[in-house]
């Protein structure tokens, strides 16, 4: 698989490939990007390494500038020639080094994930010609943390009249020496990841609810055995899809649900993923000020997310029954708006009061939790969306917020978190304390918090979980919330986070 034209619209930029050793590394190599932690380049052993791996003159320019870059908390980097431009030598004419901190607290991943994308990030990769990224790590488990971090931190989306032609290749050692081999499983989080960053970051004028379930579907094309279905319009309200109808109705394309399926007949733990996929929000009537309006296309990432990790997940033979449930919407306004101080029917059958038609995200969800509850009957439901400004608050933009209502889950995403450098930390899960925040005297309940102040992030979730709580199956259902609304979408572009934490999270539940 390659994360290059994978939309079958405008190729994307910065194609990733990967190399078997560092040797192919480099051949034909323009710029040579060695990422590493600070100890590598002071200790004698390691540095041994990079000599047999790069060759002496190499590996000593590379010290050298690791001893200019001071890594900080974050990391560094510095950058030279080493050649003049169109010199005969061999050899890459520029040399980087991305310089990891040595030292972590318990919240950060092993792997340095956040640092090798934030150091990636900062290299000035060139317009054309080959780069290469040499990883050197200190463990061979942290392989798809490491190549996701780079991937994330190239995105693959532009619309510039001249965009950058250049190339990048990854190789990878251990501090041994070991080079590491990228499998298929690994290929395809990095690509679909990229994909869904992409997703997110194509402008609204292109990706509205009609171009995206379009888009979806040809994603989901390319894997046999893939069955797709999508209600959408007025065949919502038939379904009992209320919250999905009204958020859209006001747009020029119809809102609509995505339904994937695989394995519909497997036996045993049947995972749904549900994500939130408002291609623009303006905020409804309850409009947004400029400077929180620009941003807004990213508010699908969360059913990006999901569909990425459903995809490798069957790309990669996943063998239990697994369902995409994907709630689209744009966020419009026009005379059909939904208004404050409506009263929707939920499919869950709650009636709920609009008194913020901001918070949309949640009455997207709310109707396809409960169709993933009450007609799929799935067992574990993730749900994945940018939900809440509060999510940035409460975790920062860096890790995601996750609320559940299993304390074994809870556990499992923090390590399925630092396992794939997808970083979450868990909040409350508290109906007794939370619930009271959305009382209406003449429905069932409101969309928004009654006080602000009182965990915004848990709260949202508590809201979703009310349409759960009571469906056939519920005492033993498994439910999983994912609030990306800082990670997915950072300094105005997306980063495609949350696919390797899904699908490593769903992996987990048969071990």
């Amino acid at each position: 698989m390659t994360s290059e034209g994978t939309l079958g619209h405008t190729p994307a930029v910065l194609p990733i490939s990967y190399a078997a050793n560092v040797r192919a590394l480099g051949r034909g190599l323009k710029h040579l990007v060695v990422v590493a932690p600070a100890g590598v380049f002071k200790r004698k052993a390691t540095k041994a390494v990079l000599s047999k791996a790069l060759g002496k003159r190499m590996a000593d320019y590379a010290g050298a500038l690791a001893g200019e870059a001071a890594p900080g908390r974050r990391g560094a980097t510095a950058s030279s020639m080493v050649k003049a431009p169109g010199a005969k030598s061999d050899g890459p004419t520029r040399l980087t080094v991305g310089v990891l901190p040595d030292a972590l607290s318990r919240y950060n991943s092993p792997s340095r994930a956040d640092s090798i994308r934030h150091v990636v990030s900062q290299v000035a990769l060139g317009s054309t010609g080959k780069v290469g990224v040499l990883l050197v790590l200190d463990d061979a488990t942290h392989l798809l943390a490491a190549s996701n971090a780079v991937g994330r931190a190239l995105p693959q989306f532009s619309r510039k009249a001249k965009p950058t032609r250049a190339k990048v290749q990854l190789a990878a050692i251990t501090t041994d020496g070991t080079a590491l081999d990228f499998d298929d499983h690994l290929k395809a989080t990095v690509a679909c990841a990229r994909d869904s960053a992409e997703l997110v970051d194509t402008p609204p004028s292109d990706l509205n609810p009609e171009t995206y379930a379009a888009r979806v579907k040809e994603m989901l094309k390319e894997i046999k055995g893939v069955k797709v279905t999508e209600i959408k319009g007025a065949k919502l309200l038939e379904n009992g899809l209320g919250g999905i109808h009204a958020v859209g109705r006001g747009a020029s394309t119809e809102p609509r649900m995505v339904v994937a399926e695989w394995n519909a007949k497997a036996e045993g733990t049947h995972v749904a993923l549900v994500g939130k996929g408002v291609t623009f929000d303006t905020g409804g009537l309850h409009l947004k000020p400029r400077g929180g309006i620009e941003g807004m296309k990213g508010d699908m990432g969360g059913s990006a997310a999901v569909l990425g990790a459903f995809r490798v997940l069957a790309q990669s033979g996943y063998e239990g029954r697994l369902t995409l449930v994907m709630c689209i919407a744009e966020n419009a306004v026009d005379e059909r708006s939904y208004k404050p101080d409506d009263v929707l029917v939920a499919h869950s059958g709650k009636t709920v009061e609009i008194n913020n038609t901001d918070a949309e995200g949640r009455l997207l969800l709310m109707d396809g939790l409960s169709w993933a509850a009450r007609e799929l009957s799935a067992d574990v439901i993730f749900d994945a969306a940018t939900l809440t400004g509060a999510q940035l608050i409460s975790t920062g933009v860096i890790h995601a917020g996750v609320v559940t209502n299993d304390a074994d889950l809870e556990t499992a995403m923090v390590a399925a978190g630092k396992q794939t450098g997808d970083l979450v930390h868990p909040l409350l899960f508290a109906p007794e304390l939370l619930q009271q925040e959305f009382s209406s005297k003449i429905a069932d309940m409101k969309n928004s918090v009654a006080n602000r102040m009182n965990a915004q992030t848990s709260c949202a979730a508590q809201f979703l979980y009310a349409h759960i709580e009571n469906a056939p199956g519920a005492k033993n259902r498994r439910w999983c919330h994912i609030d990306l609304a800082g990670p997915s979408f950072l300094k105005g572009r997306g980063t495609g986070f949350g696919v390797a934490l899904i699908e490593h999270a769903v992996r987990g539940l048969a071990d």
